[in-house]
């Protein structure tokens, strides 16, 4: 496999800012091919202790293909920096469509709940949580295809797991109380977001407090909006409680 270096690339434009690094837009010299180049300094990682979940991510996410998932082309380091090559897309993220243009109609959401379903469905056969999905982390290219992204808290494991990650307003209870948890997690998280794409705001937020979003996620104290459809309720409640049921059934029936 071809290894790079920072000079095999022309670099553009800042897309991406993140706790440890930056995203731009780049073209690879000899192939033309323009890409987007996360950069991030070893020293900050160091300091953050996150080497360790920087390898992991690297090691899942580069052995994903699926048409809804983000490619991640290689990765390469310098003295200072590591970086990481993935497909750049041109429409941006989903948290940006929905700020400029949301809450989306239903026919559009259940296109999209639909591909995020089957990228779900790709990495929970081969046991990978992603347990980090929200609009911020869904790409979209340049044919309007969804691409999931940001692997940083994936793992995969045919157990199951204790540890407190993710975004507050997408955490399941059993996060929230760092209770053991598996795929469902992210079932859970798919029906989040397809709350908040339909109503604007995630279903269980509490403006400047913690305290009370918390409860209400342990309360699934879900209240839905008049004019959001039978149909579309009954998916997010099932989403939010089917705990006892299998991941894999629930995908199925969303395909």
């Amino acid at each position: 496999s071809r290894t790079w270096k920072v000079s095999d690339f022309e670099v553009g434009n800042t897309i991406g800012t993140g706790k440890l690094g930056k995203v731009y837009v780049a073209r690879e010299k000899k192939s033309q091919h323009v890409v987007a180049l996360k950069s991030m300094l070893k020293k900050d990682m160091l300091e953050a202790n996150v080497v360790q979940f920087l390898k992991r991510e690297i090691e899942i996410h580069s052995h994903l293909n699926h048409p809804n998932i983000l490619p991640m082309y290689g990765y390469f380091h310098d003295q200072e920096h590591v970086y990481i090559v993935l497909e750049h897309c041109t429409q941006g993220d989903l948290y940006l469509h929905l700020q400029n243009d949301g809450p989306f109609e239903e026919d559009t959401v259940a296109k999209y709940i639909g591909q995020l379903a089957r990228a779900l469905k790709y990495l929970h056969g081969f046991h990978i949580m992603h347990r980090d999905i929200k609009p911020e982390n869904v790409l979209i290219d340049h044919n309007g295809q969804l691409k999931l992204a940001d692997f940083g808290w994936a793992v995969q494991d045919k157990g199951r797991r204790a540890t407190f990650c993710g975004t507050l307003d997408y955490l399941s209870p059993e996060m929230i109380e760092t209770q053991i948890h598996n795929e469902k997690v992210d079932i859970w998280s798919l029906g989040v977001l397809c709350y908040e794409l339909l109503v604007g705001t995630p279903p269980f937020e509490v403006i400047d407090s913690v305290t009370y979003t918390y409860m209400r996620i342990k309360q699934v104290d879900l209240k839905f909006p008049p004019y959001i459809s039978l149909e579309a309720r009954r998916f997010i409640t099932k989403a939010s409680i089917f705990f006892e049921e299998q991941d894999n059934i629930l995908l199925m029936s969303i395909l």
